[in-house]
């Protein structure tokens, strides 16, 4: 798939990705860690109390349910969802134990004792392997793949892209027309799976397992990560057919 094309396909999500990615970037060079993790995090109400932890824990299950589903339903994308998501597992996980930096509580305790963080009752804290954050590339990781192949089912017809036809084969008895969605679908899809992500991610800061240069961390890792396996792809299939 041209690098060009599947960006447009996706653009709204990118777009969305790329904004958060300047504004984190911006607020770590303009505020400090403990300022900054303090704005974010002190927002607590009840329902968020109740919601927060429900995002933040589907990511115990959620990723390994879809890629099943997509196994039994397209293997390749199933594959492709896999490879995204082990790469990205790999690569944070890697990068944790080289790092392994506080969690909020235990750099506020050594830091700054006299702060207290809101925190929301019956939430397991954790303490160490802070950066970058798990949960977040997973969480992008997860629903930018699942972008990347809404975007490709609507709009590239089997006779198409023969690349794409070969990794994820449609039926050929079902009319190209009947899988483009229009603009505004298209749209509203990439709107949601972004929103998903995003007040996903922002669990972990809310209930202060993350600081903010963790999130944005796993929000690149995660991203970039589908991009790489999109790619390999790509490669092996052009050898195959050279």
């Amino acid at each position: 798939m041209n690098l060009k094309v599947s960006i447009q396909r996706n653009s709204v999500f990118l777009s969305l990705w790329l904004a958060s990615v300047v504004a984190l970037t911006i607020a770590l060079c303009l505020i400090d860690k403990g300022s900054l993790h303090l704005l974010l995090c002190d927002h607590h109400s009840a329902w968020g109390d109740v919601l927060m932890p429900i995002l933040s824990d589907t990511c115990n299950w959620l990723p390994y349910l879809t890629a099943v589903v997509l196994l039994l339903w397209r293997w390749q994308a199933g594959v492709f969802m896999s490879g995204s998501l082990i790469l990205s597992t790999i690569i944070t996980q890697t990068i944790k134990h080289i790092v392994r930096a506080p969690r909020p509580l235990t750099w506020f305790a050594e830091n700054m004792p006299d702060i207290s963080l809101p925190l929301t009752e019956g939430v397991r804290m954790n303490y160490h392997l802070s950066f970058p954050s798990g949960h977040t590339t997973t969480f992008f990781c997860l629903y930018f793949a699942l972008c990347a192949l809404y975007t490709y089912y609507i709009y590239s017809p089997a006779s198409a892209n023969p690349f794409w036809a070969k990794f994820f084969p449609q039926k050929q008895s079902t009319p190209s027309s009947s899988r483009k969605a229009s603009i505004g679908w298209s749209i509203a899809v990439q709107l949601l799976l972004f929103v998903l992500a995003a007040a996903s991610s922002y669990s972990r800061l809310y209930l202060s397992q993350h600081f903010a240069l963790d999130v944005l961390a796993g929000m690149l890792i995660g991203v970039l990560s589908v991009a790489i396996v999109a790619h390999i792809f790509a490669v092996v299939m052009r050898r195959k057919t050279d």
